[in-house]
């Protein structure tokens, strides 16, 4: 006989023995919001319960929500971290693609999912930007539980290789002398590589013209034709066309050299002082999620980051492990949020 059913037994025994008041409410609320009267049996039941099955975590399959489409880093990273945590878990991860809305309806579901550790979300910058382009029905720092950061990788500026430029000061003084005539493209309004092009824009005070896309993939299409010139996004997703010679790099968005292309200087010490755009991975879950549910998942996490296997297949998408604690991961959610709410708000970007 399970833990469980032998703990359900004796509460329903013990609730048995309880014996209900003469009269009056069998429960009343203090002004203070305590609960004063016998607790009843399925109060009870429902509250041991929940310590058991957080003891046991998990006892059955985990649903892993990645609220974008197959094929983005989303996608890649959750992927990792889902075939990962069902080998130390010891039960199935279920990855679960909720796209739409530039990942908000996918972390809307989560946000109302039941607390229990069973529905986890893979969330990325775009959490962080999400509040400021849309109206949200859900508080993306108090609707969460911050679980474990998984990784984070640079954005990195490409261009169609016949613009006549190498670097990103040819750039910058390309387009000066052309106001206008470049094109960046995106992954469609409000996306990271949208808001990455016009940090670079508003930063190098010059003016190209956005081309939004439904997705990456078609942003870098569009420069690999030559329709558009310019793209900033994950390096996760451009590596295999920069190894093939479609797209020319400039520059990483991270502050220092990303060690996957270290011959690669940083936009930050190629011209532009100051700029960083990064994006970064980790898991959350409902705000309701059991301190032990989120110490375990946190452990199995990290110690999936120090493995050989994870680190190569990381570094092989341009993306460092960043292992830590659930708190220091919800530090990075909070200032991430307002860093890049500000820049929404001062480009006046509108979600469509």
């Amino acid at each position: 006989m399970s833990q469980i059913v032998k703990h359900r037994q004796a509460v329903v025994a013990a609730a048995a023995s309880i014996r209900r008041p003469q009269s009056g409410p069998a429960l009343r609320l203090s002004a203070r919001g305590a609960l004063r009267g016998p607790v009843p049996a399925l109060l009870l039941a429902s509250l041991a319960c929940g310590s058991v099955s957080a003891a046991e975590f998990p006892a059955k399959p985990i649903r892993m929500v990645i609220p974008f489409a197959p094929g983005g880093s989303n996608d890649i990273v959750g992927r990792m971290v889902g075939q990962q945590l069902q080998e130390r878990l010891g039960q199935p991860v279920i990855i679960d693609n909720r796209a739409g809305a530039g990942g908000v309806l996918g972390t809307e579901m989560v946000a109302r999912a039941p607390g229990d550790g069973y529905t986890l979300l893979i969330v990325s910058v775009a959490h962080a930007f999400n509040p400021a382009l849309y109206k949200l029905s859900y508080d993306s720092i108090k609707a969460f539980a911050p679980v474990a950061m998984v990784g984070s990788g640079p954005n990195v500026m490409v261009i169609n290789p016949q613009l006549p430029v190498n670097s990103v000061k040819e750039l910058i003084a390309y387009a000066r002398a052309n106001p206008g005539k470049l094109n960046l493209a995106s992954a469609g309004i409000g996306s990271f590589q949208h808001l990455s092009g016009e940090l670079f824009t508003r930063m190098a005070k010059i003016e190209m013209t956005h081309v939004p896309f439904k997705g990456g993939g078609p942003a870098m299409t569009d420069v690999i034709a030559g329709q558009s010139q310019v793209t900033i996004g994950s390096l996760i997703q451009m590596q295999g066309h920069i190894r093939s010679g479609r797209l020319k790099p400039l520059a990483v968005g991270s502050l220092k050299r990303n060690p996957t292309l270290p011959d690669l200087p940083s936009i930050n010490e190629a011209g532009l002082p100051g700029y960083e755009a990064i994006n970064w991975w980790g898991v959350v879950g409902p705000a309701a999620l059991p301190q032990p549910v989120i110490a375990r998942v946190n452990k199995e996490v990290n110690a999936s980051l120090a493995s050989p296997d994870m680190l190569k297949r990381l570094e092989g998408e341009g993306a460092v492990a960043t292992p830590g604690t659930p708190a220091e991961f919800g530090k990075v959610i909070v200032a991430e949020t307002a860093r890049w709410g500000k820049v929404v708000r001062e480009a006046g970007i509108k979600a469509e």
